[in-house]
């Protein structure tokens, strides 16, 4: 079997489709190189199976081997997979990390350190109302600051609880707003559900979606800022052990048992049905509804302690109630005594004791409190910074690899251009020849 006088033609067609081809997927990268998401793409180019021809072919009597040309293999998505993992899982570290840092920022703020307003110096100025009584015992004036030093130290310290309940209360109400069919997740969710089936569709073709990917890993690392997020295969399997829905992913997310997506059905979990270490922004603020629980837990025991160590000491009750939510001041001038029931004219041992509990228990617990908050808010901006650096230079990284360089696309652009010329100039050359082989051959003179 001899050479087909056309397959020179062919080949060299081959070579202008693949340049062709390869020009086309560099227009598309850098037609979107300014597009979130995006994974630099290449055709990529492979012998054409080569054209047996048997005995003969050679000199020696021997067959041989014909290349006919190239092929585009396939159209490959450059991205790196543990980059993507690395990627999510610290972009779920900074979302959590964020989301704590601002509203323990808000409980901080709610102190208000430095200001008249700030616990501490409302208690140095309820423990010096006492202080003066004791230094003036029968001082009406001196009685009225004591009730008004009072009232203005249980009207903080119900304030300061209710500010730490409103923190705690939004920061729980945001996470049922993140969980909530009107809340960032679902959306997010439900293209999920749909490009499974879309690359499902096309991947059962045999065609290779690679927009549809990126899209899809797009949405994945958006949603591993809310919470944590796993992402496996499609388990499902068919008759002979393969899987069912090529291209489908089953994502997990926030440690729920039941999937987010599985094939095209989308379960949203509720704040009972997640971990208890969901990650993200979720997992923040519910880091900031227990700490600001503990908080106020603190504060209702300093509270209390004041209301009972007072009115333990006093000779008439200063407060009713038991903690922070419930203090409220019952005395009066007439009630306020500096000193014992039934003591001497002038007895201020009352007053000299109560002015004795500054820089006691209730003092350190207030210094302690706000240390903690200080300490929990410097650790979730530290942690915040760390992640954010830590996520730039992941994103680097990831751009490095899946990034569109336009240097190197203007190459590549050049070198395909290149390519297609000389194969567009092989295929002139071969149809030169059959011109002169069919037209002219046999012509006298020639």
């Amino acid at each position: 079997m001899g050479i087909g006088s056309f397959g020179g033609l062919n080949t060299a067609l081959t070579g202008v489709r693949a340049q062709q081809a390869a020009l086309d997927v560099t227009a598309h990268n850098i037609a979107n190189v300014e597009t979130p998401g995006y994974s630099r793409q290449e055709a990529v180019l492979g012998a054409r199976p080569a054209a047996t021809i048997p005995a003969g072919a050679k000199a020696d009597g021997s067959g041989a081997q014909l290349g006919q040309g190239v092929d585009v293999l396939t159209y490959r998505r450059l991205r790196d997979d543990f980059l993507d993992l690395q990627y999510r899982a610290q972009n779920m570290t900074g979302g959590q990390a964020d989301a704590t840092a601002q509203r323990l920022g808000l409980a901080q703020d709610a102190l208000s350190s430095g200001t008249n307003a700030d616990l501490g110096k409302v208690l140095d100025k309820f423990w010096s109302s006492w202080q003066t009584l004791a230094s003036n015992p029968q001082s009406s004036s001196a009685k009225d600051a004591v009730v008004g030093a009072s009232t203005a130290l249980a009207e903080r310290f119900k304030t300061l609880d209710a500010d730490l309940n409103a923190v705690g209360t939004q920061a729980t109400a945001a996470v049922t707003d993140l969980l909530s069919e009107q809340g960032p997740i679902k959306p997010i969710a439900d293209e999920l559900a749909k490009l499974n089936v879309q690359i499902n569709q096309h991947q059962s073709a045999g065609q290779q979606p690679n927009d549809l990917l990126d899209r899809r890993d797009l949405l994945l690392d958006q949603l591993s800022r809310f919470g944590q997020v796993s992402v496996v295969p499609d388990p499902t399997l068919n008759a002979q052990g393969q899987p069912a829905y090529p291209g489908m992913v089953q994502v997990s997310f926030g440690g729920a048992a039941a999937p987010l997506v599985s094939q095209n059905t989308v379960t949203m979990p509720t704040v009972a049905t997640l971990s208890a270490t969901p990650g993200g922004q979720i997992g923040g603020l519910q880091d900031v509804a227990n700490k600001v629980a503990g908080y106020r837990t603190t504060l209702s025991g300093l509270a209390s302690s004041v209301i009972t160590a007072v009115n333990t000491a006093s000779a008439n009750p200063v407060f009713t109630g038991t903690d922070a939510t419930n203090m409220t001041v019952v005395a009066t001038s007439a009630t306020i005594s500096a000193g014992a029931s039934g003591g001497a004219a002038g007895d201020n041992s009352v007053a000299l004791a109560i002015a004795g509990l500054r820089s006691g228990a209730v003092d350190q617990g207030y210094a302690g409190l706000i240390r903690t908050i200080g300490s929990d808010v410097s650790n979730a901006e530290n942690a915040s910074a760390t992640s954010a650096s830590v996520l730039d230079s992941l994103t680097s990284r990831r751009q490095s690899v899946a990034g569109v360089s336009m240097d190197e696309e203007m190459a590549n652009m050049i070198r395909f251009q290149r390519g297609y010329q000389a194969a567009a100039r092989a295929l002139t050359t071969m149809d030169e020849m059959l011109d002169t082989l069919i037209n002219s051959t046999g012509r006298v003179g020639l």
